[in-house]
């Protein structure tokens, strides 16, 4: 049981930072801020990701669980990709700002889109509380 909360604390916290880091790095891709060029900036959001992901599998492990056999894991992965791709245009590969706006607000529902999984554990996600 011990093993499950530190995994499962590790991933919820990753999660807040990761969001709350993309939400930043957001802000100054709108602003057109220089921050954005920092090497912490570009370097901090893999070791976040990295985490996140990892304690998801180690989850996934811990817990027997198949992502090909529960439905809302499978829905949570397509959302986590979905927010990676929209995270990419809307941070480096956007070629307009209202391109990269639009990735930027997308990425963000795709991420509370996860988030919906995650609680309700549906792939309907919000719509099924």
């Amino acid at each position: 049981m011990e093993m499950y909360l530190a995994f499962k604390y590790v991933h919820v916290i990753a999660a807040a930072a990761t969001i709350s880091g993309f939400i930043l790095r957001g802000i100054w891709m709108l602003k057109a801020s220089p921050h954005l060029q920092h090497t912490a900036a570009k370097i901090a959001p893999h070791i976040l990701d990295t985490v996140f992901l990892l304690a998801g599998l180690g989850l996934l492990w811990l817990l027997r669980l198949n992502p090909l056999a529960q439905p809302w894991l499978l829905a949570k992965f397509a959302g986590l990709f979905a927010y990676v791709l929209l995270g990419m245009i809307a941070i480096r590969r956007g070629p307009t700002r209202r391109i990269r706006t639009i990735a930027f607000v997308s990425a963000m529902t795709a991420f509370a889109y996860v988030v919906g999984v995650a609680i309700a554990k549906s792939p309907l996600s919000w719509l099924a509380m």
